[in-house]
């Protein structure tokens, strides 16, 4: 199994390296995205990215350090579970776990996320 994910290039803090697990590159993709009245720029940078399973644990961690905080995350999943990463925090669950994926939600929604990017695959 391989950890899949789409990281946001401008949702990364100034002085942060993402490092310590190795990432394949899938795709990486310039699209209008971004909600300035959030205070995100209009356009980012997604990174599409697979990694090594046995890494999550470490994927995770790094990513929580590497978060900007506010309306910013990582989704990251593998086929049985999901993560979902902010600054200083990071919510894994069973995939198709209603209960826990809500929790990640309104977890966003009061870290500013706007509601129609709180769209990560479950």
């Amino acid at each position: 199994m391989t950890v899949v994910g789409t990281l946001v290039a401008e949702s990364l803090r100034d002085d942060a390296v993402v490092a310590a697990v190795p990432l394949t590159v899938q795709a990486v993709v310039r699209v209008a995205a971004g909600d300035p009245t959030a205070g995100q720029p209009l356009i980012w940078t997604m990174i599409e990215f697979d990694a090594p399973d046995d890494r999550l644990d470490d994927l995770v961690a790094e990513l929580t350090d590497a978060i900007r905080p506010g309306p910013w995350y990582c989704d990251v999943r593998t086929a049985d579970e999901a993560a979902v990463v902010f600054a200083g925090r990071a919510f894994r669950y069973r995939r198709g776990d209603a209960a826990a994926r809500a929790e990640a939600e309104r977890f966003a929604r009061a870290s500013g996320v706007p509601k129609g990017q709180i769209d990560w695959p479950d």
